[in-house]
């Protein structure tokens, strides 16, 4: 850098009294401001760690019904800076998430007292021995006797069943109401955020499509459109398999005779988007049907007809569901959500055909390769 000063003659004459030389060159600096950035960044995530699954449910959820919001707000306003339609929209989205949990609430409240009771009553009389029990081969007559020691023995289940009193589950059920709330506190800051994903849901995307392009040039705008293609996939996708598998498995509870068939149905429908969650539904409803049947072949005949329904709908329809709108491989849908499950938890069902679509899109614009 040079420096001049003004000499005393009449002309104004400027007269160089020296150079200096800057302190950081260009790369330096770039290098330096690079490293600030990544440490802010780093921070702010570790300062909102707790709320990360949250803003990504949020994210997630945006992206998956941006196309019905923009029908829903031609609607509501034509004005784009009008808040009634993403605050209407983001409070019905969280009706439709909460109603169907506050619903299987209500009925597990309805059925504890139900429960103890029924604690109590073993602790007196013991659990009579099924009638198929003894019509088992091979193995029936042991199994009964061994229920009959056991099982419809009181002393013996009194002395299994001595931990289980009102003081335990009095203390399970004060921490599950904690940790319920605090996932109700989650959720409010999930649909926060979904709001303001709603709302500045035309600046965000157009922020993403600009800083795609800058950093990858001009396939980022491709990357980023398949990226929500495949989030959308995704919902949409696991959606519909959960509410064909819940039927179908629906109508296995009516044919069975399960009690309470379509609180089971929903039950499972609701579980089905969850990993391992419909199957638990399934056993839980094969297990109340055997209970009360005189023979096991209702019971065996529901776990053998579920258990066909939810192997078909998670390994053929759901990621055939998915890849066809993705127009990603069956395989990579497959990998994706079993490793997402894995990796991520609940989310990573979600996460995972993401993380392959752009696998696919990098491998097939950044590196020229055709699949």
């Amino acid at each position: 850098m040079q420096l001049y000063e003004l000499t005393s003659s009449n002309d104004g004459e400027l007269r160089a009294i020296g150079k200096l030389e800057p302190a950081f060159d260009s790369r330096t600096r770039a290098i330096t401001q690079s490293a600030i950035a990544i440490a802010v960044v780093l921070l702010a995530l570790w300062v909102v760690r707790e709320f990360l699954v949250a803003l990504t449910w949020a994210a997630l959820i945006a992206i998956a019904i941006w196309p019905v919001y923009i029908q829903f707000a031609r609607l509501i306003s034509s004005r784009r800076s009008s808040l009634s339609a993403p605050l209407l929209f983001t409070l019905l989205t969280g009706l439709v998430l909460l109603v169907p949990l506050i619903l299987v609430a209500h009925q597990v409240a309805q059925g504890s007292g139900a429960f103890l009771r029924a604690l109590y009553r073993l602790r007196e009389s013991g659990v009579a021995v099924p009638i198929w029990l003894a019509q088992l081969p091979i193995a029936g007559q042991p199994l009964e006797l061994w229920w009959r020691a056991n099982l419809s023995n009181p002393d013996v289940l009194r002395e299994w069943l001595r931990g289980v009193n009102i003081e335990t589950l009095t203390s399970w059920t004060g921490a599950l109401g904690g940790a319920l709330l605090h996932r109700l506190f989650l959720f409010a800051i999930m649909l926060i955020a979904l709001f303001v994903a709603l709302r500045d849901g035309d600046w965000l995307a157009d922020r993403a499509l600009t800083t795609a392009d800058d950093l990858i040039g001009h396939p980022g705008a491709r990357l980023v459109s398949r990226l929500a293609d495949a989030i959308r996939a995704a919902v949409n996708g696991t959606i519909a398999a959960a509410i064909l598998k819940g039927a179908a498995i629906g109508i296995g509870y009516v044919a069975m005779g399960v009690p309470h068939p379509l609180l089971f149905a929903a039950l499972t429908t609701a579980l089905a988007m969850v990993p391992l969650g419909a199957w638990i539904a399934l056993a839980m409803a094969a297990l109340i049907l055997a209970s009360y049947s005189s023979t096991l072949l209702a019971p065996v005949g529901l776990i053998v007809f579920g258990a066909a329904i939810l192997l078909i709908g998670d390994n053929l329809i759901q990621p055939a569901l998915i890849g066809g709108t993705a127009q990603l491989p069956f395989l990579l849908v497959l990998i994706g959500m079993l490793g997402g499950v894995e990796s991520f938890g609940l989310i990573g069902l979600f996460l995972g055909p993401v993380i392959m679509a752009a696998l696919l899109t990098v491998w097939r614009e950044l590196l020229g390769v055709e699949t």
